[in-house]
């Protein structure tokens, strides 16, 4: 049987990639820094709490992160731990630079003196290419990050580049696109929407506040990525590949589905902080636009090119964004709807 080692055991795609290994037949630890029962509502949601085995490993500690390497020794290391929110990157840029850069050295460290022969993986991100220096980005595309959460991201990548090269550590990083899930957190855009629209559906908000419309992010199903992330391991020879589906789609697009999905069409109103989304039929606002929700840097516009992971994985996303949305709303309404019961 083999053991698998999964940091952020409790975030979506913790969850997900969780719930594929055991079904491979893998032996899953879960790493995490917290605890208690209210934060594995995800596990909960697949039927895996109970299959994983949870041990606590934080990425500030170094000799919490040796022991743990030394003692189960894991065939696969994958390493999703992150302060993963990138709007909370510029408020806390010290502590997501030690989680998210530092942290990931550390683990490397730990490797390549206690456990050499263990397969790494780690989830590095398209906001990396954030001022994006050609479209669609691949693995050859420029990096230029415009946010703490990107840096760190960066400098993490290229640990891993450089430790694959200079110590033959089996380290492979996926440039993950944004992907999304009923699993996602509520901080994130995507969920956010669903889970609003869905609490305006039974009346429990009146709208949904937002930032830039008209970001354009290339939005896939995160249930099928973690796919990718595996099959970057099973490989002869480790490499970097970007996971996307190679569409683009705007925030402005993603509301005006979400809303579609429970029957009302929405006009658009005014320009910049001003505009607004309406109701067609009942002329209600239910969209607005804060500044509280810009960035100190935006980054426009992301689109992934996974034509090297097709090729050499035999990976390909099967959901596209609208699937992706409808499968959001359906989990969010049911949700909101068990709430009131």
């Amino acid at each position: 049987m083999k053991k698998a080692l999964i940091t952020g055991i409790r975030g979506q795609d913790g969850a997900y990639l969780a719930r594929f290994l055991i079904d491979k037949g893998y032996k899953v630890y879960g790493a995490d820094r917290r605890s208690g029962d209210s934060s594995l509502w995800r596990m909960k949601e697949l039927g895996i709490e109970d299959r994983v085995e949870h041990i606590y490993m934080d990425l500030l500690e170094y000799i919490n992160i040796i022991d743990v390497i030394k003692n189960i020794k894991p065939d696969e290391v994958y390493n999703l731990a992150a302060q993963s929110f990138v709007q909370a990157s510029f408020d806390q840029p010290l502590l997501t630079a030690d989680i998210d850069a530092v942290g990931v050295l550390r683990i490397l460290e730990a490797i390549r003196y206690f456990s050499p022969k263990t397969k790494f993986y780690q989830a590095s991100t398209s906001e990396m290419f954030g001022k994006v220096q050609s479209i669609p980005q691949n693995e050859k595309t420029p990096f230029y990050p415009r946010s703490p959460y990107a840096v760190s991201k960066l400098f993490a990548h290229w640990m891993v580049v450089n430790y694959r090269e200079s110590y033959n550590i089996f380290g492979c990083c996926g440039i993950l696109f944004n992907h999304e899930s009923p699993l996602r957190g509520l901080e994130f855009i995507t969920r956010k929407t669903t889970d609003n629209i869905a609490r305006i559906k039974y009346g429990l908000k009146e709208k949904l506040v937002v930032g830039n419309l008209d970001s354009k992010r290339d939005w896939g199903y995160a249930k099928e990525y973690v796919e990718g992330m595996w099959l970057m391991l099973q490989q002869k020879n480790p490499d970097d590949y970007v996971l996307a589906t190679g569409e683009t789609h705007t925030i402005r697009e993603l509301i005006e589905y979400a809303f579609n999905y429970i029957g009302i069409k929405i006009a658009w109103k005014g320009k910049g902080l001003d505009e607004k989304g309406i109701d067609k039929k009942s002329g209600k606002v239910l969209v607005e636009v804060s500044k509280k929700y810009y960035r100190p840097a935006e980054v426009d516009l992301l689109l992934g090119d996974p034509s090297k992971a097709k090729k050499n994985l035999g990976w390909k996303p099967e959901t596209k964004f609208k699937k992706l949305i409808e499968i959001m709303m359906e989990a969010d309404l049911k949700r909101v709807g068990e709430e009131i019961k």
